[in-house]
């Protein structure tokens, strides 16, 4: 095991998710190899330590490794297979996507940035991946060591974060980082209406009202909502309550009834079909653990 996985299993005493002492940024860890299944990515940067994901998106596969880093600039239902085992388990550095910061970062880089990135008939993607630089791993490395202690996780970690930011931003496939933060793109147009749905994911919405929020026609969202998410608005507010939905049953095992109230839905008959087509599995089996 490497500097960098060693410093991350240091963080990471329980399988899923650890908290640092960091407020946006926790490890990952996965001791066994997880089948492709729905998994929706939030807002953030995943680096990992040891082991390595795919990820499943409309017909392109992400692939990511110790090499490669993963972007998702907006939050992405997708599918996902975890690569790990019980002697080599998969450990993942995950940092939240600060928006303030990332504005911060482009006003001191204006005069620098190659607007040609975002030019006319550009369509950034949601998610990609790109190389680790000599430069990442630094950051990374630097930035681990201090969340092994409170007092510098508390001076250094947001400067860190910053660095680690700036960096991904000078690298390849950047340009949805840049679109995000500027608020005339698509990108950027996209990332409010998502934030609308997450927020109001069990209340009643169509085209037209998320399409009005952020001024654009009815056809020219729909379009753009697929070039970033790959899914349709409609396809999409389904996969997050359902997503939502098997939290639930999963965290605080509600009824099926319940959880299919909770997310929006008026019929259980119809949660419970579409729920078993999405996951593969019936509420009932996931709210009972089936699913592993």
């Amino acid at each position: 095991m490497d500097k960098i996985a060693s410093l991350m299993e240091k963080l990471a005493p329980l399988e899923g998710s650890n908290a640092t002492n960091l407020p946006g940024t926790l490890i990952y860890k996965e001791i066994q190899h997880r089948s492709r299944q729905p998994f929706l990515y939030n807002q953030g940067i995943v680096l990992i330590g040891q082991g390595s994901k795919r990820v499943y998106l409309g017909n392109t596969i992400y692939a990511y490794n110790s090499e490669t880093y993963l972007v998702v600039s907006v939050p992405i239902p997708a599918e996902c297979e975890i690569y790990a085992s019980k002697e080599e388990p998969l450990l993942a550095l995950i940092v939240d996507i600060d928006i303030g910061m990332l504005n911060r970062i482009i006003s001191h880089m204006d005069e620098h940035i190659d607007h040609s990135l975002l030019k006319r008939g550009e369509k950034p993607k949601g998610i990609y991946v790109a190389a680790v630089t000599p430069m990442i791993k630094d950051i990374v490395l630097r930035l681990l060591s201090a969340l092994q202690s409170p007092i510098e996780s508390s001076v250094l970690g947001k400067g860190l974060v910053y660095e680690l930011l700036f960096r991904i931003m000078c690298g390849e496939n950047a340009a949805a980082l840049y679109a995000l933060a500027m608020k005339n793109t698509n990108l950027a147009k996209i990332e409010k209406a998502l934030k609308l749905i997450h927020s109001s994911y069990n209340a009643a919405m169509n085209v037209d009202s998320l399409a009005a929020l952020v001024n654009m026609s009815p056809s020219a969202f729909h379009r753009a909502f697929n070039d970033v998410t790959t899914s349709s608005p409609i396809q999409y507010i389904k996969k997050i309550r359902l997503n939502k939905a098997r939290d639930l049953l999963l965290e605080q095992r509600v009824r099926v009834s319940e959880a299919a109230i909770h997310v929006g839905y008026e019929s259980a008959a119809q949660f419970s079909r579409e729920f078993k087509r999405y996951f593969g599995n019936s509420p009932s089996e996931y709210r009972n653990n089936v699913p592993g």
